[in-house]
């Protein structure tokens, strides 16, 4: 991607510069062949091409410029610079379009006619200089199209009018040498109209830009790759605007609250990824839009609200009792707070799952201490895990439903050992019989081992 960047950046550079030589090579010849002849319709090309030599000197620079990457001033890049200097080649066409149409209705309006010689030299410069307008206004034309340069594609147009003009003035020529003197400030007058008409489109342009308009269509285009993207519920905003060959984009875009946060930042890549592949020199930024779907359980909800708030919670209930809404839950909170912290916690808990779900519901919150995290700990003695492993196979054969118990392994902490073993059971129970079978041999073997903090089993079907 950087290597493609930077060989768009060499190709602008290469084809301003051979655009600088052309301007300058037409400049000299048209002077020189205009005031030997004394033709106002050569002389105003030969401004013209003065004003290109300029133009494409400072597209030159401003191509050079743009191409730098975004600094501490210039958050967005350099690509304006092109937009710029488009507006500054503007200006200077519509000067010479006025200076070459006052000079013309002089001559026109004048009592006595100025002499015009149509030479030979006055056809070939002429005829050549439509030849090189018309190679270098393609050459750009393409350049400016590859790389989104506004720069390049104002020297286009100006190659492109002097192509246009050049034949008015041809023409004239041609009319003089037919005997007709005035012709020569009548082709002057159309290159000047020429001029303008280029010098309107390049800057209208250039200004859409400068004020960041959006380009026709490519907003209504990103907010639908963005809707075709998974998990992207709506399109609240979408922003465009073009700074030199960048498009930079914003969306606003809401995903359900419900999912966890990994899959939202899967959902902005894939977003970003999509824009990125119909639009490849583009700047993304998505902002993300948390929103309450129609399609939430009460569960789903209630699970939200305590995630929000930090709390972990479980052994959520819903049910409605004769019509009223009841949730009971337990909440884990350090084992360490007062009763009076703790309860103020279930109560901000319960407080925010009535505004949620109405004034009227009624919250039942267990509160018990929050499971051991991050204690530092060794394995028990072989003697003591293997005492442990012993009792747990013949709890296990006694319940029945649960057996080969195996990887046991017992750990001891500063707050008591912790027990984790794994079991098989029968693939056909339900998750409820499972915890239930699995609990009862968990609580058996604490009565056994008094000291014991806690005791994970792990069933497997088989």
């Amino acid at each position: 991607m950087q290597q493609t960047i930077q060989q768009k950046q060499h190709i602008k550079q290469r084809v301003a510069l051979t655009s600088i030589l052309a301007s300058g090579g037409l400049t000299i010849a048209k002077g020189a062949v205009g005031i030997a002849t004394g033709s106002l319709a050569v002389l105003s090309e030969a401004a013209h091409s003065l004003l290109d030599l300029a133009a494409t000197v400072m597209t030159y620079f401003a191509v050079r410029v743009s191409g730098r990457p975004a600094d501490e001033e210039h958050h967005y890049g350099h690509g304006k610079v092109e937009s710029v200097t488009a507006l500054a080649e503007t200006a200077l066409l519509f000067l010479l379009s006025g200076i070459v149409i006052w000079e013309a209705a002089h001559r026109l309006l004048g009592s006595a006619p100025h002499a015009v010689e149509a030479t030979v030299w006055a056809f070939g410069v002429i005829a050549v200089s439509i030849a090189v307008d018309y190679f270098r206004a393609r050459l750009l034309y393409r350049v400016a199209a590859e790389t989104s340069s506004e720069a390049l594609e104002a020297d286009a147009l100006h190659f492109g009018s002097d192509m246009w003009s050049s034949i008015a003035v041809l023409i004239g020529l041609g009319a003089v040498w037919l005997g007709y003197p005035w012709a020569d400030s009548a082709a002057a007058v159309v290159v000047a109209v020429f001029i303008c008409v280029a010098g309107w489109r390049l800057g209208r342009r250039t200004i859409d830009t400068l004020t960041d308009t959006a380009p026709t269509g490519v907003a209504e285009k990103v907010r639908a790759i963005a809707t075709r993207i998974s998990g992207v519920v709506a399109i609240d905003r979408v922003r465009v605007r073009p700074a030199g060959d960048v498009l930079f984009v914003d969306l606003d875009i809401a995903v359900s609250r419900t999912i966890p946060l990994d899959r939202v930042v899967r959902i902005k890549e894939q977003v970003e990824a999509a824009v990125r592949k119909d639009f490849t020199r583009s700047d993304t930024t998505v902002n993300i839009v948390p929103r309450a779907l129609d399609s939430e359980t009460i569960l789903e909800r209630v699970m939200v609200i305590a995630r929000n708030r930090a709390l972990a919670v479980h052994h959520v209930t819903v049910h409605a009792i004769g019509g009223q809404l009841s949730v009971s839950l337990d909440l884990e909170v350090d084992g360490n707070l007062s009763l009076a912290r703790a309860h103020a916690i279930a109560d901000g808990l319960e407080a925010a799952l009535r505004d949620e779900l109405g004034p009227k519901v009624e919250v039942e919150t267990h509160i018990e201490p929050l499971q051991t995290r991050g204690l530092a700990g060794r394995d028990a003695p072989t003697e003591r895990a293997a005492q442990i492993t012993e009792a747990l196979v013949a709890i296990a054969s006694e319940a029945g439903a649960v057996r080969d118990v195996h990887d046991v392994r017992v750990r001891e902490t500063s707050d008591g050992e912790i027990v984790n073993f794994h079991c098989y059971v029968d693939p056909g129970l339900t998750v409820t019989d499972v915890h239930d079978k699995v609990d009862d041999v968990e609580r058996a073997l604490k009565l056994r081992f008094p000291s014991l903090k806690r005791v994970i089993g792990h069933a497997e079907p088989r």
